[in-house]
């Protein structure tokens, strides 16, 4: 099982604003490679500060300067909101730039308000996203495109840049769609799915539905690769882990918000801080996310991978522009104290995950 790191870069109240949050991310990822971690994740989320990452495969290109050993995913690229050709080009170049340590990480989207100012249809997105990686897989395995399609039409093209991974870097999905699953399983692909602040009662929902989706095209889930996503705060208190669940309730408000075609902004043109009919209460947070001191945070990872064998576990430390410090000091003690409780419990996280020897391999 991979570890990986990712980083929503939410904008709130840090006193260096954009500039402070993107190195405290920098330190985070520097960290997550000195501890060993597999993946460094960057987010894809436009003109709100729920995310002040619009362009997660130039995070890529930027953190490929200063690490050496992590590899660095988009998490995710929303496909439906690019042009094709340009997206595989871009790979091609991050790819080189971290010297094969790319991951390809797409997913469809799912908030109305980003779409409607990229003037894409969100009903559509499934299509879309199906064509525009026929196109980027022409491109990039076959180095020429010609294309035809509902959403896009390309003439012959030809393609003078390649990936270094050959044919192409591993491929993470944000989706348990049966029609993208079906198209992704020449690659191998890992379905990411993260219920984010929700925690594990929805993220053991969505497996359920990705797991049906898998079986309603003759596959077996339990054969299948699957990378999930935490929110993850070792506290050393009630009083501290409801500090945390605060900032995680924010990201949730945010979240809900943006699946709408309009947001209610306060004074500093953010998001406003408004709740919604059905929100958890602070304590549902908390308890539902990976929070707590290490010894109820390895319980709750390990219900995690007895429940869904992961091959990918990726954490959130920095939710809701939390202070370096907390979210640094969290990504340490995870690493020193909840894993080696795991470990005894599951045993090596080498061995968990349908596709271990796989990993193995790809780490090697």
């Amino acid at each position: 099982m991979q570890l990986g790191l990712f980083s929503l870069m939410t904008l709130r109240d840090h006193v260096d604003g954009a500039v402070g949050v993107m190195r405290d991310t920098k330190k985070m990822v520097q960290t997550a490679e000195e501890l060993g971690f597999d993946i460094a994740w960057f987010a894809e989320h436009h003109f709100a500060n729920y995310s002040s990452s619009p362009s997660p495969l130039m995070m890529c290109s930027y953190a490929a300067g200063w690490t050496s050993k992590i590899k660095l995913g988009p998490g995710v690229i929303v496909l439906p909101l690019y042009n094709p050709l340009r997206v595989a080009q871009e790979i091609a170049v991050a790819d080189t730039q971290s010297e094969g340590r790319l991951i390809i990480g797409m997913g469809t989207g799912y908030q109305q308000y980003e779409f409607d100012r990229y003037d894409v249809s969100l009903e559509s997105k499934n299509e879309i996203f199906v064509e525009y990686w026929d196109v980027i897989e022409q491109a990039l395995v076959e180095g020429e495109v010609e294309y035809n399609g509902q959403f896009i039409k390309v003439p012959k093209t030809n393609f003078a840049i390649k990936t270094q991974q050959s044919p192409l870097p591993p491929i993470f999905v944000t989706s348990s769609h049966p029609k993208l699953l079906n198209r992704f399983k020449k690659w191998n692909a890992t379905p990411f799915i993260a219920a984010s602040t929700l925690g594990s009662p929805v993220l053991y929902k969505m497996a359920d539905g990705l797991n049906k989706a898998w079986e309603s095209i003759g596959e077996r889930p339990a054969e299948k690769p699957l990378a999930i996503m935490q929110y993850v705060s070792i506290t050393d208190s009630r009083a501290e882990a409801l500090e945390v669940a605060e900032r995680a309730r924010y990201v949730g408000r945010m979240a809900h918000h943006l699946r709408k075609a309009e947001l209610p902004l306060d004074d500093n043109g953010f998001i406003a801080n408004e709740a919604f009919e059905g929100e958890y209460s602070l304590d549902q947070y908390a308890d539902n996310m990976v929070v707590g001191d290490p010894h109820m945070v390895a319980e709750k990872m390990v219900d995690n991978i007895k429940r869904l064998n992961p091959s990918n576990f990726t954490c959130n430390f920095s939710f809701g522009c939390m202070p370096l410090e907390r979210a640094h000091r969290s990504i340490q003690r995870f690493t020193k104290e909840v894993i080696p409780l795991v470990e005894k419990e599951v045993g090596p996280l080498a061995d968990i995950g349908a596709n271990a020897p796989v990993l193995k391999r790809l780490a090697s």
